[in-house]
């Protein structure tokens, strides 16, 4: 009876063994507040899943530091790696890394620059950023009436997402009914709240005339928004957008600051690279590319999306 139930225990616990599976995480950085949206998104539905550990780990904005943690990962022995990349054009090296090692790789909301190519074992899961900076962008022409001055913000152009979103403002403007829009002034503050302030801040000291902001994201945007406040502009006359609907960002809304923003699924993102990491791992095939839909958040619908970043 005892060898009976011995051998039961160790059978079981081979079982669990067998299934129990580590998924090595790489974030561009801990300190973005999407990003860490899709980090605590990937953690608790990894918890949701038996046997399944994720490690984490922050690249810090450092592109050598991520391969470093790739490398780090793969002689550790995961099931398979996620990368939020901190440059999209390094990811060609990321995956020759990992596709050596035949360990399984999916990048997760920041399009690699060899999406379209990517070895066997390897897929992208994100939102099409075609969508997000074309909805926002639509939506501020809407409330400026197709005319006006605009000043864009941009995000690192080391980032497809930032050189894309930026593509979506020209690709509007340039048609009807948008065509009265001018861009008066673009540059890059990094996806950062205190840098599209001291953007802002320059811009505004420099006698830059505009009637709306057009930013990559909701941090740059909320930056933009705490210049123009301090600065004395009145909020009702200047249209500005982000992309992200980050809890402060709806706020800014409610409050009536920010105008336009554009909802990324953060979780969503998150489950769905957890799934097709798992997946990939088990030799399953799953689609290369997997889009979470972007959807746009105005001051009528704000309400539906407060908690869901």
């Amino acid at each position: 009876m005892k060898k009976l139930i011995l051998g039961s225990a160790l059978a079981l616990l081979m079982s669990t063994a067998a299934h129990a599976q580590t998924i090595g995480v790489s974030m561009a950085l801990f300190d973005d507040n999407f990003l860490t949206v899709l980090r605590n998104g990937m953690i608790d539905y990894a918890k949701t899943k038996d046997g399944v550990t994720l490690q984490v780990e922050d690249a810090q904005n450092d592109v050598a530091k991520q391969q470093s943690q790739i490398q780090n990962f793969i002689a550790s022995g995961v099931s398979a790696i996620i990368v939020n990349p901190v440059d999209t054009d390094a990811t060609a090296a990321m995956s020759k890394i990992a596709a050596d090692a035949k360990i399984p790789l999916v990048y997760v909301n920041r399009e690699p620059v060899n999406v379209d190519t990517l070895p066997d074992g390897q897929a992208f899961v994100a939102s099409n950023e075609q969508e997000s900076g074309t909805l926002e962008t639509k939506e501020i022409c809407r409330l400026l009436n197709g005319k006006g001055n605009a000043v864009v913000i941009m995000g690192e152009l080391s980032n497809q997402a930032a050189r894309m979103r930026t593509k979506d403002v020209h690709d509007v403007i340039a048609k009807e009914p948008c065509t009265g829009i001018k861009i008066v002034q673009e540059q890059t503050a990094n996806w950062d709240r205190t840098k599209g302030s001291d953007l802002m801040t320059n811009w505004l000291s420099a006698g830059i005339d505009f009637d709306a902001v057009i930013s990559n994201n909701d941090e740059m945007a909320i930056g933009a928004i705490q210049a123009l406040k301090a600065s004395g502009k009145d909020m009702s006359k200047i249209i500005v957008g982000g992309v992200d609907a980050t809890q402060d960002a709806l706020a800014s809304m409610q409050a009536g600051d920010l105008k336009v923003t554009v909802f990324q699924d953060a979780a969503g993102q998150g489950k769905g690279a957890v799934d097709t990491a798992l997946k990939l791992a088990k030799g399953e095939k799953v689609e290369k590319k997997t889009y979470v839909p972007f959807q746009l958040v105005t001051p009528e619908n704000v309400k539906d999306f407060v908690k869901k970043n």
